[in-house]
């Protein structure tokens, strides 16, 4: 948390995700202008129009995987080469945005776009386990049902409108609720967290 009298330093990278050049290009040219690389949080991720499974071609699924495990994964391993300990790093976190959709499996809607968030909980658990001993922690956050533009990727806009009565909470989620658990993870105060999920969800 900044005080009154800090000021905070931003940099604005244009990358593809899915491109390890342009990953190697992000990490090198953050590390040149802030000196050390902290915390990675893996938020990018696509999703296309609602349908069932059958109707889905090929060329969707890898777009999907493209972005939402791929990339995530080429981040993650750059990440590690500038965080871990034995390669001189001062150990780190890496926080990986997931969904409910990997527990729901979001039938007759993004079963491709779910399917790719299991995979990302699956390598969140075996990563975490993996560099523990390297100082890095890897945790994740589950959203859900958070009024961001990603209902109208999916061509229903008030999705949230439509099923927020099945909430628990009775509404949706603002993009601060799930930012302020990703704030948290990545501090000191949840240093004993590791392979750790938060679901952000309204209850559901």
């Amino acid at each position: 948390m900044l005080h009154k009298s800090e000021t905070a330093m931003a940099m604005t990278i244009q990358a593809d995700i899915s491109n390890q050049q342009d990953v190697e290009n992000l990490f090198i040219r953050t590390k040149q202008q802030f000196g050390r690389i902290d915390v990675l949080i893996n938020n990018a991720g696509t999703l296309e129009k609602q349908m069932s499974f059958e109707q889905m071609n090929i060329e969707r699924i890898k777009e999907v995987f493209n972005t939402n495990v791929f990339g995530q994964f080429i981040c993650s391993k750059e990440a590690i080469k500038y965080m871990a300990k034995s390669k001189g790093g001062q150990g780190g976190v890496i926080i990986n945005v997931s969904s409910l959709a990997a527990i729901t499996g979001a039938p007759n809607e993004y079963i491709d776009y779910a399917a790719s968030k299991g995979a990302i909980d699956s390598f969140t658990i075996g990563l975490s386990k993996e560099i523990a001993n390297e100082g890095i922690r890897v945790n994740a956050v589950r959203p859900a049902f958070i009024h961001t533009d990603i209902h109208s990727a999916g061509g229903e806009p008030g999705r949230i409108g439509r099923i927020k009565n099945s909430i628990p909470l009775k509404r949706g989620g603002k993009p601060e609720e799930v930012a302020e658990a990703i704030l948290w993870l990545a501090s000191d105060k949840a240093s004993y967290c590791t392979g750790t999920f938060i679901d952000i969800n309204g209850g559901k």
